[in-house]
């Protein structure tokens, strides 16, 4: 199966996103039960079916107060943050922070009444600023992260959360003594977004069978080299190529899939396997441009993971097998596709399907009470797709004014550290990993 070859004749992106009935969405919901009736009914045409209205009763919940958002670190990451935070209506930015000029110039033209500061210490000292975002390279965090708790304010930190496994640790047991109240959110992107939620109530309740194992995959044509006619500020931009600072491929980027890998099967890795050269780009780094991992979890469940940044086909997507069906996630979309000997679940039969190839996928939607009670159809609103970044930028200002803690806790972000960390190990020796429980205690 290639679930992202656009090209071929069968793979129709604009019929991934064909309408869906009233009866399919709240059928997607679990909450449609079906009779022979109802089936032959759903076997008709979709013009037969009741078209979604926008419910008059309907009340979003309510957007709490402004929270005042720094941002540290001003690289094309920092600058991706404040342009998703920009499209919050409840999240302004009033300062920002980096340590080259040049970086807060361009920022600026994105954040114009932002505050400008030449140091996380001066941004921190700033007592309008209620909480910050934390985007510098990752073997910067632990101290910027720290002196932010300390001030009181209010922390997004970008995941990775930290370069080494002690750091982490620091990071974990200082959120923990938080007073209540004041949020700390690991940049694990997969916990705060809704479409993953949505997908963790179908394995969870057994839709999918028994795990038997996963996979996903991060293919990029880019070298992630970055020019500048500074020697100094050259290597401080590719921080990312070199082992004394990265993670390489396998932590710096395949850390969100063995975390949502991790929280989907509820367990801990046991040992990861990995293997990596540098294939394509052969221009003095240290980190591999090519890599493949093996996770084992307790149990005997394993994920792979591969990533190369020589070629894009097939882009990236995580996919979960179990007995019953597997579960294909690729941006805010999901996917599940059923075996033939696996019970019919009631509400499938009312569900949008897709094709891909010779395989048909059903459509899970996330959010689609909310979609359909305004009147539009959740196969249509799925095509336009936020970021999962956006998504979880969202969730810290909710969390902030809620006083809810949030899924990708510090600790959640200490053990997705561990994972990457050793991950990182294994592909670096090229062989076997082995992870004691202990390890992954805060």
């Amino acid at each position: 199966m290639t679930p992202h070859d656009s090209s071929h004749p069968d793979f129709n992106r604009r019929d991934f996103f064909k309408g869906a009935s009233m009866a399919g969405v709240m059928a997607m919901l679990g909450a449609v039960p079906i009779t022979a009736q109802e089936a032959a009914k759903a076997a008709g045409e979709d013009k037969n079916l009741p078209q979604p209205k926008a419910d008059p009763n309907y009340k979003e919940k309510p957007l709490g107060p402004p929270v005042n958002i720094g941002i540290i670190g001003l690289g094309s990451h920092g600058r991706e943050i404040i342009t998703h935070l920009a499209k919050l209506p409840n999240a302004p930015v009033v300062a920002i922070a980096d340590t080259y000029k040049q970086s807060v110039k361009r920022a600026a033209e994105t954040a114009p009444k932002a505050k400008a500061y030449a140091t996380a210490e001066e941004l921190l000292a700033d007592a309008d600023v209620k909480a910050v975002v934390i985007a510098t390279p990752t073997h910067q965090h632990k101290e910027i992260a720290l002196a932010a708790m300390k001030a009181g304010k209010h922390v997004y930190l970008e995941a990775p959360i930290a370069h080494t496994i002690e750091d982490a640790r620091e990071i974990a047991k200082a959120a923990a003594a938080l007073p209540k109240g004041q949020i700390f959110q690991s940049g694990l992107q997969s916990r705060e977004n809704p479409q993953n939620h949505h997908v963790l109530k179908f394995i969870r309740t057994g839709a999918t069978g028994k795990a038997a194992m996963s996979r996903g995959q991060w293919n990029k044509k880019n070298s992630w080299r970055r020019a500048s006619p500074n020697p100094e500020r050259e290597k401080a931009l590719n921080w990312r190529l070199f082992r004394e600072t990265s993670l390489g491929l396998a932590g710096e980027v395949g850390i969100h899939s063995l975390d949502t890998a991790s929280w989907y099967l509820d367990s801990l890795p046991v040992s990861m396997t990995g293997f990596g050269g540098i294939l394509q780009w052969q221009d003095g780094r240290e980190v591999a441009d090519t890599v493949q991992l093996v996770v084992e979890f307790a149990g005997g469940v394993r994920h792979t993971w591969s990533a190369t940044l020589a070629n894009s086909f097939e882009g990236e997507h995580d996919i979960f097998f179990g007995s019953s069906a597997a579960v294909l996630i690729r941006d805010n979309r999901a996917w599940m596709f059923k075996e033939t000997d696996a019970e019919l679940l009631g509400w499938e039969v009312y569900a949008r399907k897709d094709d891909f190839l010779t395989d048909s996928g059903i459509a899970l939607v996330a959010n689609a009470t909310k979609i359909l009670a305004q009147g539009k159809k959740p196969a249509e609103a799925a095509s336009e797709s936020d970021s999962p970044v956006r998504y979880a930028l969202e969730k810290f200002v909710e969390h902030v004014n809620d006083g809810t803690q949030p899924e990708a806790s510090a600790e959640a972000g200490f053990r997705a550290v561990v994972m990457a960390v050793k991950a990182n190990e294994a592909v670096t020796k090229g062989g076997r990993v082995e992870i004691a429980k202990e390890q992954f205690v805060v």
